[in-house]
């Protein structure tokens, strides 16, 4: 009997310390990510090639994260979200605070197509054109004042060759 007691009180501290993992979860989201590898990409526009400083968002939890909660976008800064694989990504923009401009890119490194400005905490979806293996998230009206267009080349490290062909 004591085993049985046992096994029931372990069963019941397990009920309660779930929903206590899961508000912990909760509460560390309710701010911005912080500590987010830092890299270069730039872009090749006809008036000139633009540089960006981008946070890697390279894991399920950072892409799900991204830039929630972020009161601003300093230009020449933005989050890449890489996804491993091409992919047909799809966006929303709850718990966004700023709009941003979603720059939707292929496998080959070039720009599949561009979401301007989108809406700050809207649940409305956000697709890309097609497969993708990155996004690039921007403040917005960056793209338009920078003169970035869909079919220019974006240069990183995840767009080589090599994964390109995958």
């Amino acid at each position: 009997m004591t085993k049985l007691l046992h096994f029931i009180l372990l069963a019941f501290m397990a009920c309660v310390a779930l929903p206590s993992t899961s508000f912990a979860q909760a509460v560390a989201i309710e701010g911005p990510q912080r500590g987010l590898r830092v890299e270069k990409l730039s872009i090749a526009t006809p008036s000139g090639v633009r540089s960006f400083n981008v946070e890697m968002a390279d894991t399920p939890r950072s892409r799900e994260i991204g830039m929630m909660w972020r009161t601003t976008v300093p230009r020449g800064t933005g989050m890449l979200f890489d996804f491993k694989t091409p992919e047909a990504a799809t966006f929303w923009m709850e718990n966004t605070l700023v709009s941003l401009d979603l720059i939707f890119i292929r496998a080959d490194g070039r720009i599949a197509n561009i979401a301007a400005n989108a809406q700050p905490l809207s649940r409305a979806l956000i697709p890309s054109d097609g497969p993708v293996l990155a996004v690039l998230e921007i403040g917005a009206g960056e793209s338009r004042r920078l003169g970035l267009a869909a079919g220019q080349r974006v240069t990183h490290r995840i767009f080589a060759p090599a994964r390109a062909k995958k």
